[in-house]
This record gives structure tokens, C-alpha cells and sequence, in this order.
């Protein structure tokens, strides 16, 4: 097995390993510390069965749980990320975040694996929150130090969220909005990885909607100085696609956002999420 770094503030290619087959639990450790040292890994020419993406999956820590959108015919754990080529609808997931930060335990990781990818654009943007924090003004820093970030999916997935139901009809995607993305949950904006121990920014405005002890008049601009610090390019990591490649990344260390560029042809890819780590 071969770890290349990008040589971007994150992120790693690997080769010689076939995901299609058992991995020992050598190759399993191998990974896993690799994922933690450079936080996304890309794997190219990888010929993927949608029980070798479960299976991987399982390697790495088991399935979190996917809310709001369906899986995909005759799966639990498996949901479409697709946008036809005729489709209008707004690009989905474009915003800078963390995989279901609004959960209780968010998700560890997520893995992509990409099926029918265009001829040009629709990278994927990744930002490290480890090397965002530590860049980061000590008078900023100061201002979030300690501070309880209240998270919630209502903006993205409550009924009249940006994916509500006048989205649904013009999607591909199979999203089901719902009351239940009201909930709130409460996460330190400042935080240790579970498994490093490393401090890092976790999350930010897409499914923040308050600090805790803050009125909003104090806290939204705050949180809007946070997100515009979170995504800056010093801290990206650019990823191109290509067919038949799986990529996996850590929520807990990067944020993440889709772009566009390939209007007029089709884009697919079948995505896991990774459980929480529990150690």
C-alpha cells in the first residue's frame, strides 16, 4: 500500500489495495492511520460492488445514520448523491459543513464512491479545521473560546428548509424533508478529535443556528466571521474525481462542499456515512 500526500493543507491518494476484496486487519490499521494523519483519502480504480462499499464501510467502523434522505432500492445504508443532466434545481450541498453535526455522536467519516462522473467539474472542496484553528487571530480565537455552538438541520431539511418540499420535485436525489430536522443538539465550537486528540473547529453556519448565551444579534455575526475564516484557501484541499474512485473523509477534521461545472451531464455517486468513533 502507497500513501502519496496532495500536497494541499489536507488529503492522500492510495494505491496498491483492492477494495473489492477482504482487507486484513494489517490493511484495515494501515488505513485508518493514514485517514487520521491527512484526514481524506482518495482511492483510484477501485471496481466497487455496492456490498464492497458496504463492506468497506463496516472495515472502517460501521454505519452511522443517515437521516433525511432515502436509501437506495434494496439497501439501509447506501443513498444516491445524483444530479441529472437536465436538472434546474440548485446545486446540492454546496455550502461548507460537517456530515450530520446536528447528531447527537456525528458521523466519523463518510465515503464517496464515484459511479458516472462528467467529463469536467464537480470537484469536491475540503478545509482542515486543525490547520484552520491553528492559523487562526488569537482575537477571534478568544471570542470563541469555550463557546457551545447550537446545531440544528432545520435550515437545510425541515419542510421549508432549502431542500423542503418545493425542492423535492425538482431533484434527482431522493430527500425527505421533515419536522423532525427541528431538533437541536449542542457541540463545543472549539473541540478534540476523539481518536487524536488534536483541538479542532467543528462544523460551522450551515448547521449551527446559535451559541449558546448569545442572543442572535451577538451571535450570527460571529458565527458568519467563523464561516468565512473556516473555508479560506489556505486550509482547502481540492479533490478532482474520476470513475471508479472512493474517497473517504473525516467529518470530525474537515469541512467539506460541493461544486459545480458539469451542467448538462450526469452525476453519480453512491455514499456511506461512518459511524461515530466510541474508542
Amino acid at each position: 500500500m502507497h500513501v502519496t500526500p496532495s500536497g494541499q493543507a489536507c488529503g492522500a491518494t492510495i494505491t496498491g489495495v483492492d477494495l473489492s476484496r477482504d482487507l486484513s486487519p494489517e490493511s484495515v490499521a494501515a488505513i485508518r492511520a493514514a485517514w487520521l494523519a491527512h484526514h481524506v483519502l482518495a482511492f483510484p480504480d477501485q471496481r466497487m460492488s455496492d456490498d464492497d462499499l458496504e463492506r468497506f464501510t463496516c472495515a472502517m467502523g460501521g454505519f452511522g445514520h443517515d437521516p433525511f434522505i432515502a436509501p437506495i432500492p434494496g439497501r439501509k445504508h447506501i443513498i444516491a448523491v445524483e444530479r441529472k443532466a437536465d436538472e434546474t434545481s440548485p446545486l446540492f450541498a454546496e455550502n461548507w459543513h460537517s456530515d450530520w453535526s446536528f447528531q447527537p455522536h456525528p458521523p466519523a467519516g463518510t465515503c464517496l464512491y464515484g459511479l458516472v462522473i462528467p467529463t469536467k467539474g464537480g470537484d469536491t472542496l475540503f478545509a482542515n479545521q486543525h490547520a484552520a484553528l491553528d492559523a487562526m487571530p488569537q482575537s477571534l480565537r478568544s471570542r470563541i473560546e469555550g463557546k457551545i455552538a447550537i446545531h440544528s438541520a432545520k435550515r437545510a431539511y425541515a419542510p421549508e428548509g432549502v431542500y423542503g418540499e418545493a425542492d423535492r420535485a425538482r431533484r434527482s436525489m431522493d430527500i425527505r424533508p421533515s419536522r423532525d430536522a427541528e431538533a437541536t443538539q449542542t457541540h463545543p465550537l472549539i473541540r478534540k478529535h476523539p481518536e487524536t486528540g488534536r483541538e479542532g473547529l467543528f462544523s460551522c453556519f450551515g448547521y449551527i443556528i446559535g451559541i449558546e448565551g448569545m442572543s442572535d444579534a451577538e451571535a450570527l455575526p460571529l458565527l458568519l466571521q467563523l464561516y468565512q475564516w473556516q473555508g479560506r484557501e489556505d486550509f482547502q484541499y481540492r479533490h478532482t474525481w474520476r470513475p471508479n474512485m472512493l474517497l473517504m473523509w473525516d467529518n470530525r477534521s474537515v469541512l467539506h462542499a460541493a461544486t459545480g461545472g458539469y451542467d448538462g451531464q450526469h452525476r453519480l455517486l453512491h455514499r456511506t456515512t461512518i459511524a461515530a468513533w466510541r474508542g
